[in-house]
C-alpha cells in the first residue's frame, strides 16, 4: 500500500523585544544564568503581570505580513502544567481567542536545481497567538540545574494547517517563514539562541484517503536539517509500523539528529489536561483599526513579491534574486548599487559573487563591509565606459574591500587603466590585419573564428590594456572596410 505524509508544523519564535512579556526584566541571550530575572519572572508572592506593547505591536505585525485575520478581542489564558522550568507552574498563553487566525505562508517548492523561479505554494496557517516563554534546564554531572533568563521572554506561536506533505516542503517552510520574520524586524530566529524553535506533528495515510491517520509529535527539532531529518524518519518509521500489521500510537518523541533516531517520550496532552481557563489579572486586548493601521505603514514588502518585483524591474536573473532576497539588508545594497550604476545586473554579479566571497573569507557581515554600494556603481561604470578591463577590475574590487578607496583612487594608484588611445589601437589592428592574410580571407569567407587570430597580436601591441569590446568593433570595421 502506498502512503502520503500529512504534516502540521507549530513554530515558536522569540519576539525582539528589549525586555519581557509580562514584566520590565531586561530579555536576552548570553547572560549568566538568572540574571534576567525579577520578582515576576520568579513568580514571587505578590507580583503582578503587565503587558509588553511592543511584543503585541510585533505578533500584530506578523499577522499582517502573513495575511491573518487581526481578532478585534483577545485574552489571555492560563495553561496549568507542572514542570521546573515554569516557576508559576502556569504559563500564560492564548487558548480560544488568539490575537491572529488564519493565514499563509508562501513557499517555493522544492526541486532540482534551477534558473528560474520554481512553482509556489500557499501553506494555511491555523492560527499565531502569543504566550511567555520559559526557563531552560541544564542536565549534567547528575543534576539538573535551570536558568530562568529565558523565562518570560515574549514568544509567538505559529501553526500551520496539516497541509505539509514531505520533508522537504517542511524546509521550505521553516526558510519562508524565517525570512519573513527576519524582513518584519519581527525576530531574529536563531535557533542557537532558541529564538526559533520547532515541533512537527506527522501522520500517514493510504494515498486517496480523506480521514486522516493517527499523529505523533516530535520535538527536539533544532535546525530546519534536523527537521527535515526527522520528519522524513518518522515517515519510515510510521510506514514500517503499518506495513508489518501495528498501528501508530498518538505520542510525543524526542528525535536525535545526531544518530538519526527517535525515542517516546510521552503520550500526547490534549487540551483539557493542561485546565485552561481565562487569567484573572490581566485584561482582554482591544486592537482597533487604528492600532492596524499604524503597524501596517511599517511592514515591508514580503520576500517573493521582491523577488518577482526585482526580477521585471531590474530584469536580473533568479540566480542572482535567490541570493539577494533571503537577506533584506543585502537586498537593499543591491537596490542602491542598481539605481547608482544604471547597470542593474552588472551590480547584481558583483554583489553576489565578488562581494558575498570576501565577505566570507573575511568572517565579516556587510554592516562591517568597506565596499558600499557607491565603490560597486563606480567600479560598473568604469568597466562599461572601458576604463579597465575585467580581469582589473577583480584586483580593483579586492584592494577596495581591503583598503575602502573609491574605485577611481585604485585604479590611479595602481596604474591599471586600459590602453583608450585610438589612434594606436587602429594601428595596431591595421597590422594585425596585414600580417594576417589567410586569416583575413577565412573572416571574409565566412569564418566568424577567424577574428580571433587578429586579437592576440593586438592585445600583446598593447600589453593586455585594451578594451576587448573596443578591439572586436575596430577589427571589424578595417575587415569591413
Amino acid at each position: 500500500m502506498t502512503y502520503e505524509a500529512v504534516i502540521g508544523l507549530e513554530v515558536h519564535v522569540q519576539l525582539k523585544t528589549r525586555s519581557k512579556m509580562f514584566t520590565r526584566a531586561a530579555a536576552g541571550y548570553g547572560h549568566p544564568e538568572n540574571t534576567l530575572t525579577d520578582p515576576v519572572v520568579l513568580a514571587l508572592p505578590g507580583t503582578l503581570p503587565v503587558m509588553n506593547k511592543d511584543a503585541l505591536d510585533k505578533i500584530i505585525k506578523a499577522g499582517l505580513l502573513l495575511g491573518c485575520e487581526i481578532a478585534p478581542v483577545c485574552k489571555w489564558d492560563r495553561k496549568n502544567y507542572f514542570y521546573p522550568d515554569s516557576p508559576k507552574n502556569y504559563q500564560i498563553s492564548q487558548y480560544d481567542q488568539p490575537i491572529c487566525k488564519g493565514g499563509s505562508v508562501e513557499i517555493e517548492l522544492p526541486g532540482p536545481a534551477r534558473n528560474i523561479m520554481g512553482e509556489h505554494k500557499s501553506v494555511a496557517l491555523t492560527r499565531i497567538h502569543l504566550e511567555e516563554d520559559v526557563g531552560k534546564l541544564n542536565h549534567g554531572d547528575g543534576a539538573s540545574l535551570v536558568d530562568f533568563n529565558r523565562a518570560g521572554t515574549p514568544l509567538m506561536e505559529i501553526v500551520s494547517e496539516p497541509v505539509i506533505r514531505s520533508a522537504d516542503e517542511a524546509f521550505a517552510y521553516l526558510t519562508a517563514l524565517k525570512t519573513v520574520m527576519i524582513y518584519g524586524g519581527i525576530s531574529d530566529c536563531d535557533m542557537e539562541k532558541g529564538q526559533l524553535r520547532c515541533d512537527a506533528n506527522i501522520s500517514i495515510r493510504p494515498v486517496g484517503q480523506a480521514a486522516l491517520g493517527t499523529k505523533v509529535e516530535l520535538k527536539n527539532l533544532n535546525s530546519f536539517s534536523f527537521v527535515r531529518d526527522g520528519i522524513a524518519h518518522e515517515i519510515r518509521r510510521q510506514t514500517a509500523v503499518l506495513e508489518s500489521g501495528g498501528k501508530i500510537v498518538q505520542e510525543t518523541r524526542d528525535y536525535d539528529g545526531q544518530t538519526g533516531t527517535s525515542q517516546s517520550l510521552r503520550s500526547k496532552e490534549m487540551a483539557h489536561d493542561y485546565r485552561y481557563f481565562p487569567d484573572p489579572d490581566l485584561m482582554p486586548v482591544e486592537v482597533d483599526q487604528r492600532w492596524k493601521d499604524s503597524i501596517r505603514a511599517t511592514c515591508p514588502e514580503l520576500p517573493f513579491d521582491r523577488q518577482r518585483r526585482l526580477q521585471a524591474e531590474y530584469g536580473i536573473p533568479y540566480t542572482i534574486t535567490s541570493v539577494l532576497v533571503p537577506d533584506r539588508d543585502l537586498g537593499d545594497y543591491f537596490e542602491e548599487a542598481a539605481r547608482l550604476s544604471g547597470k542593474a545586473q552588472a551590480a547584481g554579479n558583483w554583489i553576489t559573487n565578488d562581494l558575498l566571497r570576501e565577505l566570507g573569507a573575511a568572517k565579516k557581515s556587510l554592516s562591517e563591509s568597506k565596499v558600499k554600494p557607491v565603490h560597486v556603481a563606480g567600479l560598473v561604470k568604469l568597466v562599461e565606459e572601458g576604463t579597465i578591463l575585467s580581469n582589473a577590475a577583480k584586483e580593483v574590487f579586492v584592494d577596495m574591500f581591503n583598503t575602502g578607496d573609491l574605485p577611481e583612487a585604485v585604479v590611479a594608484r595602481r596604474g591599471l587603466k586600459a590602453e583608450t588611445n585610438l589612434e594606436d589601437l587602429e594601428r595596431w589592428c591595421a597590422e594585425a590585419i596585414a600580417a594576417n592574410p589567410k586569416s583575413v580571407a577565412d573572416y571574409k569567407g565566412g569564418k566568424e573564428s577567424a577574428l580571433n587570430a587578429f586579437k592576440g597580436p593586438v592585445m600583446r601591441q598593447a600589453k593586455g590594456k585594451a578594451d576587448p569590446k573596443r578591439v572586436d568593433e575596430t577589427l571589424r570595421r578595417l575587415l569591413a572596410g
